[in-house]
């Protein structure tokens, strides 16, 4: 029998690192985080890490394996699970991956293409517009130049902005015409579980983990950040907002649902995502028998 990496997937908050946990427990396995903000070590209480129990009960691979000043990006990740799993398949039959970050998804499912170097001249152009015009000027743009990877892409990410918008620029293509058309050809399985709720659901969930986050201290977490708030790694939802509150932009009781409701539009873009994917077998995160027996057929 071939071996196998099953992908449990879905968006923020509907519960994927305990259902993860149960599955690799059942197959003897080892987990693989695909969120792409728990690979900093500094990042705990605001990424949802898995917790010390939780990393004691199966063991977790890509958490908390990089510094937030470290350079890092998904074709990185991509070569460095592949070759994780070349060594890890020796002894094991089946591998269990984790996340919401669809981009690090797809790049250890089915390869991220070679795309074009835009050049240093064009790139410090829009660094330039960036710094000086701001995110909203490039979104803008993308939007014209490639509205279907405006609809999936993490708009708070100027990293991707500016990738995307570099490759449309040098080449006169859309970015999403250009990722992904060749698949990489892998040695094992993959089987991609998606984990989804009624959306009032899912968004009690959200709001019910930010309460907590801020209950265990996400304040005090990214106070001790704020010196590094430039950095890429940062830019996320529930450190972003919290950097505006201290600098007095919000009330505390305004920043907590300004996290709730960027939240939620980050699982409504998580899910757009994955929704491409015709692959992905879709589930509650109460169908954990169904999962399993899926997994054994």
């Amino acid at each position: 029998m071939k071996n196998t990496l099953i992908v449990i997937l879905g968006p923020t908050a509907i519960g994927k690192t305990g259902f993860a946990i149960q599955i690799a427990q059942h197959f003897q396995a080892e987990i693989i985080s695909c969120d792409s903000r728990q690979f900093y070590k500094e990042l705990k209480i605001g990424v949802a890490a898995p917790t010390t129990e939780e990393m004691n009960a199966v063991k977790h691979h890509f958490v908390g394996q990089l510094s937030i000043s470290d350079y890092y990006n998904v074709s990185k990740f991509e070569n460095e699970v592949i070759a994780f799993l070349g060594d890890y398949f020796q002894t094991h039959q089946y591998a269990v991956m984790t996340g919401g970050s669809g981009l690090y998804i797809d790049a250890v499912c089915k390869g991220i293409d070679e795309l074009p170097d835009a050049g240093e001249s064009l790139r410090n152009e829009l660094k330039d517009r960036l710094e000086n015009e701001g995110l909203t000027s490039l979104i803008g743009q993308l939007k014209e130049l490639d509205p279907e990877y405006h609809k999936i892409v993490d708009l708070n990410n100027p990293n991707r902005i500016t990738r995307a918008l570099e490759v449309c620029i040098a080449t006169g293509k859309p970015y999403s015409q250009l990722r992904n058309n060749k698949i990489a050809e892998r040695d094992f399985e993959i089987l991609k579980i998606g984990l989804n709720r009624p959306r009032e659901e899912l968004f009690e969930n959200i709001g019910l983990r930010v309460d907590k986050m801020v209950a265990e201290g996400l304040l005090d977490e990214v106070k001790s950040l704020k010196e590094y708030q430039h950095l890429n790694a940062l830019n996320t939802v529930g450190y972003k907002e919290i950097f505006q509150y201290l600098e007095g932009s919000y009330t505390l009781t305004q920043t907590i649902e300004k996290i709730k409701t960027n939240t939620r539009r980050y699982a409504k873009r998580q899910l757009t995502w994955f929704k491409r994917d015709k692959d992905i077998h879709w589930f509650h995160p109460d169908d954990l028998g169904e999962v399993v027996n899926l997994i054994h057929k």
